[in-house]
């Protein structure tokens, strides 16, 4: 009997070395988190430690507030599956000479998982230097985190504050799930878009808030498969596709699926956007935007083929996006523009349909909707009077 009950704690202790092992502290690499001494040595040390650990792999970020440059936790890693567990802050240098395109970026990782604490990018002092708005060969400034060719990735209960450029970006990512987010920043911020997707398969974003001063979602090109629910917009641009068509060689949008959003005191509600004298031919197909709430915003529905950014635009070309299969369903609310319902493609865009629509003009007299080259299947209630 005493053989196996030590038999049983040495087994016992065994899992609990092996779980210790797998669990791997920043602060035991070297890092302060006093928000003082620069940090970003340590936790790239930490992170080449516990990508190259095999099995279940914990890197903990505890509490307090790492001072830190640019840093890429990249892949491959040994690990079965990797938690970053951010219990602090981690708290972007101001200096932008330090800096690429992006600050935190997690790379080549298959079953990454991302959870807790704050990501504050310090923007306040950059977006002075920010053209992007005015100039179309402007010097894009970090995106302050980047997910870059991972698969099978959860983000979930993050923070992110006052970024440089994007809170949050997509690229080449598959699978991927978004929840329990709170995204800030000032309405005047400049391009601090919320979460900014692009050729990407499987992303899913939802229970998430964003106020920020541009879009709170914008999918742009070559993505595949997105579903946004119950996520919660203002301020900032509204919900973008878009913008498309710029670039050559961009690829299909498809598959998006939108539903239980709120847009309150937006620029824009949900809206697909594109360039006139696209360089190469690409689609925007199959979309339902669906159970939409409107709270003083000033396009809630808009298609933009037109879209015209940095130059005195004569529109003599037209898109080379088409726009196909799109629904417009149960979407409610107040419009503070006279036109709630904008439908401007370049060629026609086919299969449109507007279900129960109800929009309201908070102003004198009634909402409006203007068409062009967009002759859309209207069901159920419509408010503004559909386009003829």
């Amino acid at each position: 009997m005493e053989a196996r009950l030590a038999l049983v704690v040495m087994a016992l202790l065994a899992s609990v070395s092996a779980a210790a092992a797998n669990v791997f502290n920043v602060k035991d690499y070297g890092s302060k988190g006093n928000g003082v001494v620069d940090d970003t040595k340590p936790l790239m040390l930490a992170w080449r430690a516990a990508c190259a650990a095999a099995g279940a792999v914990t890197l903990v970020v505890p509490a307090g507030t790492y001072y830190i440059g640019p840093v890429q936790f990249h892949g491959p890693c040994k690990a079965s599956t990797l938690t970053f567990q951010l219990q602090g802050t981690l708290k972007a240098a101001t200096d932008l000479k330090r800096f690429g395109n992006d600050w935190i970026e997690f790379g080549w990782v298959n079953g990454l998982t991302v959870t807790g604490g704050v990501i504050d990018g310090q923007g306040s002092s950059s977006w002075p230097f920010n053209k992007c708005p005015i100039r179309k060969d402007c010097k894009v400034l970090p995106t302050s985190v980047l997910f870059v060719n991972n698969q099978n990735t959860v983000v979930k209960d993050l923070t992110s504050v006052n970024p440089k450029f994007f809170h949050i970006a997509l690229l080449g990512t598959k699978n991927i799930r978004i929840s329990g987010l709170k995204i800030n920043a000032p309405s005047t911020s400049p391009n601090t878009d919320g979460i900014h997707i692009e050729h990407s398969v499987g992303v899913s974003i939802t229970d998430t808030h964003i106020a920020t001063g541009d879009d709170c979602i914008s999918i742009g090109q070559g993505n595949d498969n997105v579903e946004v629910a119950r996520v919660q917009c203002g301020p900032g641009h509204g919900m973008s596709v878009g913008s498309l068509g710029r670039y050559a060689g961009e690829g299909d949008v498809t598959r998006v699926h939108v539903r239980d959003m709120t847009f309150t005191g937006t620029m824009n509600g949900v809206r697909i956007k594109t360039w006139e004298n696209s360089p190469s031919k690409s689609n925007a197909a199959h979309m339902v935007f669906e159970n939409l709430v409107m709270n003083d915003v000033q396009n809630p529905v808009i298609i933009d083929q037109k879209y015209c950014r940095y130059y005195n635009c004569k529109h003599k070309y037209v898109s080379g996006v088409t726009i196909k299969d799109i629904t417009f369903k149960n979407v409610k609310g107040t419009a503070t523009t006279p036109v709630a319902v904008m439908l401007r493609c370049g060629v026609p865009c086919q299969g449109l349909v507007l279900q129960d629509v109800n929009l309201k003009y908070k102003g004198q007299g009634t909402a409006s909707a203007k068409c062009e080259n967009a002759k859309a299947k209207y069901v159920g209630v419509q408010l503004p009077k559909p386009c003829l």
